[in-house]
């Protein structure tokens, strides 16, 4: 079955599944929570699958202001997305950045769309390629605040 194309420019680009997906996604990536907030329902659920979902747009925003107030950064590259009617199917890899720690892994994600807006959201992820990302970003950033350190330390010394 072909999707229906919206036309670039107009109100149906704005209201098309694919579109309201991936201006939501780039909002997230600007860390914009508002401007994420705007393309959810009121209902909205969000799940991090096997996660508990969060219920309603003001649950959603705490998770995701949670998210931004430790965060640096987050991308959402998008590998595939394909829409049939108002469900939206995403294969990304998302990546997580504090500081100098980042993760990068594997998502696949299910939205729904209805008037323009999300109604659901559930991410599908490894927890065992999540935590050994985690694992690798914390040994990266630990090596470079180690770097950082000598590097302070041989200028205080004179070393060359």
């Amino acid at each position: 079955m072909a999707d229906a194309q919206a036309v670039p420019g107009t109100d149906d680009e704005a209201s098309d599944p694919k579109s309201v997906v991936r201006a939501f996604l780039a909002a997230l990536e600007r860390l914009d929570v508002d401007a994420a907030l705007q393309l959810v329902s009121d209902d909205v659920v969000y799940q991090n699958v096997p996660l508990p979902a969060a219920r309603g747009r003001a649950a959603v925003a705490r998770q995701l202001r949670g998210m931004v107030r430790y965060s640096t950064g987050f991308e959402a590259r998008t590998h595939h997305i394909a829409a049939d009617g108002p469900i939206v199917l995403t294969e990304r890899t998302d990546v997580l950045r504090a500081g100098a720690w980042e993760a990068e892994f594997w998502v696949c994600g299910t939205f729904e769309v209805r008037d323009g807006r999300v109604v659901l959201w559930r991410d599908y992820f490894d927890w065992a390629t999540f935590l050994a990302a985690s694992a690798r970003g914390a040994g990266k950033a630990l090596a470079a605040k180690a770097l950082t350190v000598a590097v302070k330390a041989r200028g205080k010394t004179g070393a060359s």
